[in-house]
């Protein structure tokens, strides 16, 4: 079960396997024959406010065996495009509802951004907080934490942002394949 914002969601709704075509799809396919059912649950412009509100049927009524969740981004977003924000401590209260009545195994993906437009650096400051909370939760709550803000970053060093992130939020292609690659590697190759 994956479940999340847009980067997560990617056209899923549309899509007739209901995966979109990005992170969640790459996985599918590198998984192949040896899958087991994959569920995308994100939507576009969800804050974890919003995953709360539909965690019990979008999530939960499915009886996951694992759930991803990434989260977050829209959460500095709103702060700087709607003046609209959301506290670190609201945040992780909200990030608290989504696990508290998980009990199988629980992955937690970095929400990330890859400045490219001017003043996205700013957003850390917003941004950082909440990467402090995700942290702290994988550790409290027993889960695999996925560092992509950490490791889209380091690869933007050499990349450049927009190569995997256009608007600095929205993996490209490559972006996606690199989350796709890095959850793997994190969640079923350690």
């Amino acid at each position: 079960m994956f479940a999340g914002d847009s980067v997560t969601d990617c056209g899923r709704r549309t899509d007739p396997e209901a995966l979109g075509n990005g992170y969640v799809r790459n996985l599918y396919d590198d998984l192949g024959a040896r899958r087991p059912r994959i569920v995308n649950a994100g939507i576009s412009g969800n804050r974890a406010v919003d995953l709360v509100s539909r965690w019990s049927t979008d999530v939960l009524a499915h009886e996951p065996s694992l759930v991803s969740v990434l989260i977050g981004i829209n959460d500095t977003w709103r702060r700087y495009d709607e003046d609209d924000p959301t506290t670190a401590e609201s945040f992780e209260a909200s990030y608290r509802a989504l696990l508290d009545p998980l009990t199988c195994p629980v992955v937690l993906v970095e929400p990330f951004l890859l400045p490219v437009k001017d003043g996205q650096e700013a957003w850390r400051e917003d941004l950082d907080p909440k990467l402090d909370v995700v942290r702290k939760l994988a550790v409290e709550y027993g889960a695999i934490l996925v560092p992509a803000d950490v490791e889209l970053n380091r690869q933007a060093s050499s990349l450049g942002a927009a190569a995997l992130a256009g608007d600095g939020v929205h993996p490209t292609a490559a972006g996606h394949r690199a989350i796709a690659d890095l959850w793997r590697q994190v969640v079923l190759e350690d």
